[in-house]
C-alpha cells in the first residue's frame, strides 16, 4: 500500500474517532455511488453531517483544508444531493470538513470545520 493511501487510510480512522468521541454516531464511511463519494456520513442532534476528510503529512507545504477546492465542493455537492435523494434525508443537512495533519510518529492533529461547504439545494 502506498504511503499516500496508508496516510489517507489513517487520516479517516483518526476523524471517524474524533466524531464518535464527539457524540456523532456514523451511518456510512467511503459511500459510493456511482461516480459519488462520501468519506463519512454521520448523525448528531437530528442534523446529518456529511464529512469530508482531507489529509497532509505534518509541515506540508499546504494544509488540509486547501485540498477542499472549488472543484471539490461541486462535487461533494452532488454526492449529497444523491445521497440525500437515495435515503429521502429531508430533515437538516450539514457539510464538514475534518483536516487531518500526521506527523512522523503517526500522531494525528484533528481539526474539525462545521458547515465547510453550504448546501444550496
Amino acid at each position: 500500500m502506498s504511503f499516500n493511501i496508508e496516510r489517507g487510510v489513517q487520516g479517516e480512522q483518526a476523524a471517524a474517532e474524533y466524531l464518535l468521541e464527539h457524540g456523532f454516531r456514523i451511518l456510512h464511511r467511503n459511500w459510493r455511488s456511482g461516480h459519488y463519494e462520501l468519506d463519512i456520513v454521520a448523525v448528531k442532534d437530528d442534523t446529518l453531517h456529511i464529512v469530508e476528510v482531507k489529509c497532509r503529512r505534518k509541515g506540508s507545504l499546504t494544509a488540509p483544508e486547501e485540498g477542499l477546492t472549488p472543484a471539490k465542493q461541486r462535487s461533494l455537492l452532488r454526492a449529497a444531493a444523491g445521497y440525500t435523494a437515495l435515503y429521502r434525508i429531508d430533515g437538516e443537512i450539514q457539510i464538514d470538513l475534518i483536516a487531518v495533519e500526521i506527523a512522523e510518529n503517526s500522531a494525528c492533529e484533528i481539526r474539525y470545520i462545521p458547515n465547510a461547504v453550504i448546501p444550496r439545494w
